[in-house]
């Protein structure tokens, strides 16, 4: 019978993690290793500290941050990455008994914490060629969740688009993830001081290579920002550890590293995208650390598990519209190249490199 009081949800399924060494194409973490400014702060971290708690107001992360983006630290949040900090606005935020609308193909987080919160949600398709539908929004909701560049799909909308969007539903919180912001588009945190009820979230775990210590914040009107550390402070005050704290903040500090990764992967992005079409593969352009692909004779699950006999794991998604299609994340250059490789030998066919 206490089975009964059990709240049930179906959980997100996060990108395999093998226990031993592959080439690992299926989590869009960063191929390359962090700032040398992060290794050296961890290194000299006063570690005497560890037995005391953290700073529960984040102060000079959220000073370094805010600094970054030229906003005040009173309009910055942190936490245990951008899943933290999402799932913290989702549970501040969305108190309505309005649904909260987000696309039906997008990060497939958003409906898990809907349902552990017990948040009405409802999901609006994307178009055909995966953008989304901007207009389809009602105004009658009681929140909005837009990941920008999308995922998995990697379309990213023009800031353009998105400030008419926030403008038109002033009505309630909108959310723009920016998970994938660095690698293409343009960042919405400009539009902050113009709308109060604009939540923009980012992470260090791809374009700043910090999945490991997990940092994620978010960029929000003085008010909102408010909200949000209201509902921290109520479910835990010391969300952030100290090498998380320590290492994010010199990883804000090495802008010539960040800006050096960000143009490699762009740089392998755009070669491996033409290698892929010339192999057959069909996709939008991707303005992400990923390619989602689709090939018109070969199916995609097939073409997964065969990458996967040769130790190569990208991320497969048997949902509903994107069966037939290929998540894979932008590793090195020599991983590409034997990625390349591969897919030729199972399609058949000489890939672009040969």
């Amino acid at each position: 019978m206490w089975e009964d009081n059990i709240r049930r949800v179906v959980p997100y399924t996060p990108g395999e993690q093998p226990g031993r060494r592959v080439i690992k194409l299926n989590t869009n973490e960063c191929p390359y290793p962090p700032s040398e400014k992060v290794i050296r702060a961890l290194k000299e971290a006063d570690y005497e500290s560890l037995r005391l708690y953290p700073d529960p107001l984040c102060l000079k992360l959220r000073e370094r941050i805010a600094d970054y983006y030229g906003i005040g630290p009173e309009n910055t949040f942190v936490g245990v990455g951008s899943d933290d900090v999402l799932s913290m606005c989702f549970l501040a935020f969305f108190a309505g008994k309005l649904p909260v609308l987000f696309p039906d193909i997008t990060y497939s987080f958003y409906d898990v914490w809907a349902a552990v919160y017990g948040i009405p949600c409802k999901e609006i398709p994307l178009a055909e060629d995966f953008s989304i539908r901007l207009g389809d929004y009602p105004h009658e909701n009681g929140g909005i969740v837009i990941c920008n560049p999308n995922a998995p799909t990697g379309v990213v909308h023009p800031l353009s688009e998105i400030e008419e969007f926030v403008k038109k539903h002033d009505e309630s919180v909108i959310i723009v993830d920016e998970a994938y912001i660095d690698f293409g588009g343009e960042s919405a945190v400009r539009l902050i001081g113009k709308y109060e009820n604009l939540a923009v979230v980012r992470t260090m775990s791809k374009s700043r290579a910090l999945a490991g210590l997990r940092v994620g914040y978010a960029f929000g009107s003085k008010k909102l920002i408010g909200y949000l550390n209201d509902v921290k402070f109520s479910v835990n005050s010391y969300t952030m550890n100290l090498p998380s704290l320590v290492g994010a903040a010199a990883a804000m500090e090495d802008e010539e590293y960040f800006q050096e990764i960000l143009g490699r992967i762009i740089k392998t992005r755009s070669r491996v995208s033409e290698e892929l079409r010339s192999l057959g593969f069909r996709f939008r352009e991707s303005g992400s650390n990923f390619v989602f692909v689709t090939h018109p004779e070969k199916d995609a699950e097939e073409i997964f598990e065969k990458l996967r006999e040769r130790d190569i794991f990208v991320r497969h998604f048997n949902r509903e519209r994107i069966r037939n299609y290929l998540r894979i994340s932008i590793g090195t250059d020599e991983e590409m190249v034997i990625l390349i490789k591969a897919l030729g030998e199972i399609l058949g066919k000489k890939g672009a490199d040969e």
